[in-house]
């Protein structure tokens, strides 16, 4: 028996059964899940109706991930699969799906932010904070364009904290199993912390 997708088996809303008068038909068929794991970027095309294609990650391990506040998207390593509201066996399993919260490398975020503004971020307490900052010399442009952005900067403490463990908490916004891509956005905010409490909770 084939996966399928139709609804004649259930009861009408009334609560009568419904009459078998016709098979299965190709056009109502289902596919396993893809299942996408962490590893070796590994993809499958998928022949659909219409001729057109789906792209079946079956293994990935990066995507492009983007951090809304300060408008940057960079493509990032995948580490590890954290939280998934819908199935604590997807995260024992470490399976990529929409909505998935995952832990992404932090470095090219990191990077981006200090060359933008200017400053040290993820120093660790005790850590002394590195004095290699004379040997690049700025013009008195370029001074002037980091203190600019300077004046409106704000960065969450619980981002800061992140970037000293070198990991972030991200949310997949693809779907791996349909377009082959892992994609998503960093957490932030309320959202951050309502995901932080969930899996302090487990």
């Amino acid at each position: 028996m084939g996966i399928t997708r139709e609804g004649r088996h259930k009861r009408r809303e009334t609560g009568g059964r419904r009459e078998k008068f016709r098979k299965k038909r190709k056009f109502e068929l289902g596919r396993p899940a893809a299942m996408t794991k962490i590893g070796e970027k590994n993809i499958h095309t998928v022949r659909c109706r219409g001729g057109n294609l789906k792209f079946r990650a079956l293994r990935l391990d990066s995507g492009n991930f983007s951090w809304g506040t300060e408008v940057c998207t960079r493509k990032v390593r995948v580490l590890d699969v954290t939280y998934n509201a819908s199935n604590n066996e997807l995260v024992r399993t470490k399976t990529l799906v929409k909505n998935a919260i995952v832990l992404v490398d932090a470095h090219p975020f990191k990077e981006w932010y200090e060359s933008h503004y200017g400053v040290k971020v993820g120093i660790k307490k005790g850590q002394p904070s590195s004095t290699d900052e004379a040997e690049v010399k700025k013009s008195d442009k370029v001074k002037r364009k980091i203190a600019s952005r300077q004046k409106n900067r704000t960065l969450e403490h619980a981002i800061d904290h992140q970037f000293a463990s070198g990991r972030l908490l991200a949310k997949i916004t693809s779907r791996p199993g349909q377009s082959g891509r892992c994609d998503g956005a960093i957490l932030e905010g309320p959202e951050l912390a309502f995901y932080q409490k969930m899996m302090a909770r487990k």
